[in-house]
């Protein structure tokens, strides 16, 4: 039976006091939570009558069909080949039988990873390996399936390899068990399971392989035998046929009978609620057949989505606004002010600052960036069927747990009677972490009492995006005979947008209450980043949280995306300062870290850096995240008055990756992200509006302002590094520099240059 959603917050607030154990008593509290916490979670996967479940991650037919499970929200980075390619790689799998299912939703497929990211701040108290312990426990209990921060590969690469061990040890058991052999002696390659003199194909034994036993440690490959291996190979993708050939299911693509369409419209930011309707003019309109109202918005239904968005065009809803209208004005000044706020903390330091700056000349500079909008190419949708005990949801989420359970609390349900279809999503860049468009389609569905697929216009998607949040950072440094930096300090005024999109999705606080917490709390994820990598013996990092009044939300390199943007951009005007060159400067600060050096050199050596002279239009700059490192070296011009990137050369040193061409994939595609946000995608307010909200007067790039793009990846056998976002903050500040020499004026503010 539903249950109130009184009970369930009361339900929800025992859990976080029992489960987040923040405070004294923590070692207590933590022993009382495990007891009430499961031992052990079981797969809940469905299975075929020719299907046998091996584990979590893996089913195998009869046929001997490879079925890989994946937890994480295909966006187009190519998860559901690379998790499956781990997987199939360990257990010998051929590729032509891998499959790829999406996950339910499961503690087994929680995301620790990720979830320590956001739940850093809440769990300090409880460090070490208690602390890892304990949040990997809470991240298991709560299922926190979170697809997001580079993190799929590092994350779950144990799993799967264990996941493909398993299988191959209990089928070559099962195989040795005929041949009365011993099973060791067995393995399996490209699909066959032979002992080196007889075969059997995987499909033949799997029904007797379940039945067998693991031993209590697991032989992994070791990686130096001379079978063929499919980890380390550009691997045909298992997503790209379907498409290439129009045959993939995006959330828009799903069709039920007696299926309508519904558009909405949710007001400027700030709004509170709905004034007036032209319901009438609404009517007039073919194809329209019903008004949805909310608190905070108005859906229109139709037999079309062009009949439901024509409708909420007549009907021009008006909407009651809280507080003055946000303009950008008011949050740059809301930016300036914090640096005189005592909210500022000191997240960072080493030597004594203080001392090293005292009466010392110092080079001073100022950064802005803007509010960066998202801009999938797939606006957020989901389709929804309710009935009075169950209620089905197709959309695409990078949080499916924390959706269904809004799911659920919106219509009064218990969670387990809310099913959720894991769809692939065109495009995120975190975008979907929020879950408005699941819990308004399944509200629409309940009251039309028909299935409906809401689909939220270009526009509608635009004015209500959670942007990365906009930054100021106030520089210093002191310079020193020989050209090197003794002291810096950087002073940064952001939101706390981690902290501000985990209240909205795990705790679901309002929009604007998350905005406002966000910016009265200090935290050192709204400075990922920094300090960087430099040798520099005296330096602080202050971050001063801002209440913008503009929610804000995780976006592709998060806040490292501004964070390189200010120690980078900063670097080349201390390298002018001190009379060198940007590479020859950044070199010599850089005596501790081999790696990220060698892919300065590599990238300036296959770009044919010129020394950073003016008119060369080359500009350069690096980064660290995610386990790995990147130089970028950008080659611009001016072409009537347009910025166009002619070369863009590149040399990351990301770890042994399983499938290289995706990692060059997903570092080029981050580049060009960058330079989006360098050239265009910044949002300006005026009266709770984005001034722009139609793709084409963003001022993104064009294939036709880009040029070649070079990616090399060098030779690496450490862990493999997070992909999806390395590839954004280092292109800002290398176009900045590049715009330098041709026109000896630095850039400052993101986007570099103003949208027509």
């Amino acid at each position: 039976m539903p249950r109130s959603s009184e009970t369930r917050e009361r339900k929800a607030s025992a859990i976080d006091r029992r489960s987040l154990l923040i405070g004294g008593g923590a070692a207590a509290g933590l022993m009382i939570a495990w007891g009430l916490w499961p031992r052990s979670y079981q797969p809940n996967l469905a299975v075929a009558n020719n299907e046998r479940l091996i584990n979590a991650f893996l089913k195998i037919d009869t046929a001997g069909q490879i079925i890989i499970v994946v937890p994480q929200l295909e966006m187009g980075q190519g998860v559901t080949t690379v998790l499956p390619q781990i997987l199939a790689d360990e257990l010998g799998a051929d590729w032509r039988t891998v499959a790829v299912q999406g996950a339910p939703v499961n503690p087994l497929y929680a995301n620790s990873l990720l979830a320590r990211q956001f739940l850093t701040s809440d769990w300090s108290k409880l460090a070490g390996d208690a602390g890892d312990w304990a949040l990997r426990e809470y991240a298991s209990r709560e299922a926190m399936m979170l697809t997001g921060g580079s993190t799929s590969v590092r994350m779950f690469m144990r799993g799967y390899r264990e996941a493909g061990a398993s299988a191959r040890i209990l089928l070559c058991k099962a195989a040795a068990a005929r041949w009365d052999a011993d099973w060791e002696s067995c393995y399996i390659e490209n699909g066959i399971i032979t002992d080196g003199q007889k075969t059997l194909r995987i499909g033949e034994v799997v029904s007797d392989a379940v039945g067998f036993t693991l031993p209590d440690e697991l032989p992994l490959k070791s990686g130096d035998g001379e079978e063929e291996r499919l980890y380390g190979r550009d691997i045909p993708r298992i997503d790209l046929p379907s498409k290439i050939d129009g045959s993939h299911n995006y959330a828009a693509d799903i069709r039920i009978a007696d299926m309508v369409f519904a558009s909405i419209r949710q007001g400027p930011i700030g709004a509170t609620g709905i004034k007036s309707l032209q319901d009438a003019e609404a009517k007039k309109v073919t194809g329209f057949l019903q008004l949805v109202q909310h608190d905070h918005w108005v859906a229109a239904v139709g037999t079309n989505w062009w009949a439901a968005n024509k409708a909420l065009d007549s009907l021009d809803p008006v909407f009651d606004v809280a507080g003055p209208p946000l303009d950008t004005l008011a949050i740059e000044e809301a930016l300036q002010t914090a640096f005189t706020s005592d909210a500022g903390r000191r997240l960072y330091q080493q030597g004594e600052l203080a001392t090293a700056f005292n009466g010392a000349r110092l080079v001073r500079a100022e950064y802005r960036v803007a509010p960066a909008l998202h801009l999938a190419v797939e606006p957020p949708c989901a389709t929804a069927r309710v009935t009075s005990d169950l209620a089905e949801i197709w959309t695409a989420s990078q949080a499916p747990a924390f959706c269904r359970r809004a799911v659920a609390d919106a219509l009064g349900m218990d969670e387990d009677q809310v099913i959720l279809y894991p769809i692939s999503a065109g495009g995120s860049f975190g975008r979907r972490m929020d879950h408005e468009p699941a819990v308004q389609a399944a509200l629409i569905a309940q009251e039309i009492k028909r299935p409906v697929q809401l689909l939220w216009s270009r526009a509608e998607d635009i004015i209500t995006d959670r942007p990365r949040p906009p930054a100021h950072a106030r520089m210093h440094a002191k310079l020193v005979a020989g050209g090197r930096i003794e002291a810096l300090s950087a002073k940064v005024a952001a939101p706390a947008t981690d902290r501000e999109t985990w209240d909205r999705i795990a705790r679901s606080t309002s929009p604007a209450e998350a905005a406002d917490n966000a910016g009265r709390v200090a935290d050192a994820r709204a400075l990922s980043g920094m300090p960087s990598l430099y040798e520099i013996p005296h330096y602080a990092i202050d971050h001063y949280p801002t209440p913008i009044r503009l929610p804000t939300g995780r976006w592709r390199g998060n806040a490292d995306s501004y964070s390189c943007f200010f120690t980078e951009s900063f670097m080349d005007e201390l390298a002018q300062q001190a009379g060198m060159e940007p590479l020859s400067f950044r070199m010599q600060h850089l005596s501790g870290q081999p790696r990220l050096a060698q892919c300065v050199t590599t990238a300036a050596a296959i770009g044919g850096w010129q020394g950073g002279v003016m008119s060369s239009g080359q500009g350069l700059a690096c980064h660290a995240m995610d386990g790995g490192y990147i130089a970028m070296l950008v080659e611009a011009s001016m072409e009537r008055g347009s910025i166009r990137v002619k070369k863009i050369t590149a040399a990351a040193d990301i770890g042994a990756q399983p499938h290289p061409d995706i990692a060059r994939q997903q570092i080029e595609g981050g580049i060009i992200f960058g330079l989006a946000a360098a050239l265009g995608c910044g949002a300006e307010y005026e009266g709770g509006l984005p001034l722009r909200a139609i793709m084409g007067r963003m001022g993104l790039p064009r294939l036709a302002d880009i040029g070649d793009v070079t990616i090399e990846l060098l030779p690496s056998e450490a862990e493999p590094a997070g992909v999806g976002q390395i590839g954004v903050p280092a292109a800002a500040p290398a176009l900045a520099g590049a715009l330098y020499t041709l026109t000896g004026r630095r850039y400052r503010d993101l986007p570099l240059v103003a949208a027509s």
